[in-house]
């Protein structure tokens, strides 16, 4: 099924401003929100939709892509043009917009609305940032990542008790963590006021992590980064992040990638594009360059009569994402020399004279004045 502009999936005109898109996203989450809908899939299905329509618009460089070539223009870039598969991958990236993530903790728990915090609960995500170079991004690479996070204590097993004994089920909430306010039609989880949100009292805290379960240690990830990969990617490492509660997985990693610009490519979606300088001659005549591509170096076939900012293609030597391998577009630069020799010289004065006989920059002329006359 075809999918529905962005634009209408929000309610707006294009080019509303990064506050009406934000609190149009509001508004949609809060409505199809999965613990206001239980078993309703097709509010899931939207709530899917405004989070994949809402990663675009609020994306400046996204945005950007969508407004000129509408879907196509931003596949491939995170869940743009893919959508996104589980509640968690949506919650983790956009709970900010809610301040903090303050509302998608009360309304949503894990397992879809079912439990409480106390229960064997995901771990909470991580995000960083990871700078590579173009030709990791172009080529594929893996990358040692160091980072701090917790790790479940070894002397409690986790539990935050000290050894020996064990927490106590909290009363309040008899151990689901939450708790629900309001009546009727809107009832909002919350976090046990009695235990914040543990689902357990601790009386006598483990004193190694102080009771909360865990300690913080650094440790190193390696990361895979595909080949094809774009600048403002982000990638899900899963089981990655910080320990889940009361023995539950691990929470995932999010890699933000940023891709450092090079000095001689640059990218235009799979393509590279390169400027190379050939002489007068060159162009002129034909000839057969080498070119640098990012395999090595390449045979260019220059034809004759070559005219400058002209660009030739070489096919299938640019980037490859799996699904297709774009080409390399080099841009013809006819370099001028500063200082001719005397033999350059007697060379480009007959080649000089010799145009002035065919007439060519006088018939030149002759035309611009038909032009304004």
């Amino acid at each position: 099924m075809a999918k529905r502009d962005y634009y209408d999936v929000l309610g707006l005109a294009k080019g509303a401003s990064s506050d009406e898109i934000k609190k149009a996203y509001r508004k949609l989450a809060m409505l199809h929100h999965p613990d206001r809908n239980p078993g309703d899939k097709g509010a899931e299905a939207k709530f899917k939709e405004a989070a994949e329509a809402y990663e675009v618009l609020s994306d400046e460089q996204k945005k950007g892509r969508y407004d000129q070539h509408g879907h196509a223009g931003v596949e491939g870039m995170g869940h743009a043009g893919q959508g996104y598969s589980s509640m968690e991958d949506i919650f983790a990236q956009f709970g900010d917009v809610f301040g903090g993530g303050s509302i998608f903790d009360q309304l949503f728990t894990q397992g879809g609305g079912q439990g409480g915090r106390g229960e064997r609960n995901q771990g909470a995500s991580l995000k960083l940032g990871l700078e590579i170079t173009f030709r990791e991004a172009v080529k594929g690479c893996t990358r040692t990542i160091e980072l701090k996070r917790n790790e479940t204590c070894t002397v409690c097993d986790g539990s935050g008790a000290k050894k020996g004994t064990k927490p106590k089920t909290c009363p309040t909430c008899a151990g689901h963590g939450v708790v629900r306010q309001g009546q009727g039609f809107f009832v909002v989880q919350a976090a046990c006021p009695s235990c914040q949100g543990k689902g357990k009292i601790i009386s006598d805290p483990c004193q190694t992590c102080h009771g909360d379960g865990a300690v913080a240690e650094k440790t190193s990830i390696k990361v895979r980064i595909p080949a094809g990969i774009e600048d403002g990617s982000r990638l899900r490492v899963s089981g990655e992040g910080e320990p889940g509660r009361s023995g539950g997985p691990r929470g995932d990693l999010y890699v933000y990638v940023q891709v450092k610009a090079d000095g001689f490519f640059e990218r235009h979606d799979n393509d590279l594009v390169c400027k190379i300088p050939v002489t007068y001659a060159q162009a002129a005549l034909g000839s057969e360059i080498e070119v640098p591509t990012m395999e090595g170096t390449a045979k260019l076939k220059i034809p004759g009569g070559t005219q400058p900012n002209d660009v030739l293609r070489m096919r299938g030597l640019g980037v490859s994402d799996g699904r297709r391998a774009g080409d390399q577009l080099v841009v013809v630069q006819i370099t001028v020399p500063r200082k001719a020799t005397a033999r350059q010289q007697e060379l480009l004065l007959e080649l000089g004279r010799i145009e002035d006989e065919q007439g060519e920059q006088k018939s030149f002329f002759d035309r611009m004045k038909k032009l304004f006359t």
